[in-house]
This record gives C-alpha cells, sequence and structure tokens, in this order.
C-alpha cells in the first residue's frame, strides 16, 4: 500500500513539475515564434539549436537560483536565504525586461525603417548564434526566481532538483520547435515583407517584456 501511495506522490509531482516546465517555456515560446518569423534562412539544424538553447537555458537558471538560496542559507542562515531569494528575484525580472525592451525596440526600429528602403536594398534578417544566446538568457534569466521557489516550497529538494531542471529542459525544447514551426509558416505568408515580420517581431518581445514585470508584481 505504502508503494503505491508513494509512486501516486511520485506521479504527481512529475506532473506538476510538467505543468510548471509548460508554464516556464511560454516565454521561450514567444521567442521562437518571433526567431521563425524574422529569421529566412531558418532550416532542421538552426531550429534544433535555438530549441536547444532556449532548453538548456530553461533548466539552468532555476538550478542556479536553487542553489544560491541553498548556499547563502548555509552561511547565512535561512531567513538570510529567503530575503536574498526575493531581491534575487525582483533583479532577473528587471533584467529580462531590459534585454527584451533592447532587443524588440531595436527590431521595432528596424522594421519601420525597412519600410523607407528600396525593395532592392532591403536586407532580410538572417540566423545570428549571438542574438539566439541573448535571447535564450532574456527568456530563461527570470526563472531564477522560479529555482527560489522551487527551494522554499516543497515540489523539488536537493535530490530531486536536476530531473525536475531536465523534465523543463524537454517541455522547453519541444514547445520551442513548435514556435519556431508557427512562426516559420506564418513567415512565408509574407512573401518577402521582412519589415512586416521584423515588426510584428519586435511588438511580440516588447510586450513580452511587459508582461515578464506584469507577472512578476501582479502574478498575472
Amino acid at each position: 500500500m505504502g508503494v503505491v501511495q508513494n509512486t501516486a506522490v511520485t506521479l504527481e509531482i512529475i506532473l506538476q513539475v510538467i505543468l510548471l516546465g509548460v508554464a516556464l517555456s511560454m516565454d521561450a515560446f514567444a521567442v521562437a515564434v518571433t526567431d521563425g518569423l524574422t529569421y529566412v534562412d531558418i532550416n532542421k539544424k538552426k531550429s534544433f539549436f535555438i530549441a536547444g538553447v532556449f532548453g538548456f537555458m530553461q533548466a539552468l537558471m532555476p538550478l542556479i537560483g536553487y542553489w544560491l538560496v541553498e548556499l547563502i542559507q548555509i552561511i547565512v542562515g535561512q531567513a538570510g536565504g529567503e530575503k536574498a531569494g526575493e531581491i534575487m528575484a525582483i533583479v532577473v525580472t528587471w533584467i529580462a525586461f531590459a534585454l527584451l525592451m533592447f532587443i524588440g525596440g531595436k527590431m521595432l526600429f528596424d522594421g519601420i525603417k525597412n519600410f523607407k528602403t528600396p525593395a532592392e536594398e532591403k536586407q532580410p534578417k538572417k540566423f545570428s548564434v549571438k542574438e539566439v544566446l541573448i535571447f535564450g538568457l532574456a527568456t530563461a534569466i527570470d526563472a531564477l526566481g522560479t529555482g527560489v521557489a522551487l527551494h522554499a516550497g516543497t515540489l523539488s529538494n536537493n535530490g530531486t532538483i536536476f530531473l525536475h531542471a531536465a523534465i523543463i529542459m524537454c517541455c522547453t525544447f519541444i514547445i520551442s520547435l513548435i514556435g519556431l514551426f508557427l512562426g516559420n509558416k506564418i513567415e512565408k505568408l509574407f512573401k518577402g515583407k521582412y519589415e512586416i515580420t521584423q515588426i510584428i517581431g519586435g511588438i511580440i518581445l516588447l510586450l513580452l517584456g511587459v508582461w515578464i514585470v506584469l507577472s512578476h508584481y501582479f502574478g498575472i
């Protein structure tokens, strides 16, 4: 009876972590749609790279948040760890906001500017490893706060946090691939009107930045 009960509890926790992974991956999904929409040279290899970066970052940040709080608690005690976790969650929220505002604003500006550029001089947006890494950081950095919450809650512990991070990574990877596919399909509908896809992508990133701040302070 005890074994059955423990199995049920374990499955329930795994389901909760999967749902958490899906929730966390919504940021990555929005940016993946933007990448699929704006990069004109996306292929299977690049899609897997983007999804892999997003998945890895989304798993890494909760781990960093979790173990930072654990380390701080060892050094200064539980109260100090909790206070540091609260401060960390605020700081990373505004860092994510600033990164998305900057990238999204630049993309929106470039799209508007391209409306005035002659068709033969327009430069389509191409895949950039550097930009993908920045996107991965921007969409995942607020998940540091999730690591803090996991440390404070009962969902994860020192023995299961790595498994839970792996589940979050897999969820983000799959959902990011779906976002890239959808973005790429939408991009094809515009038939080379790069300025429109850049404007849409910029707006998505700006809205995502605002949403991250609102979700932190108001739980939206």
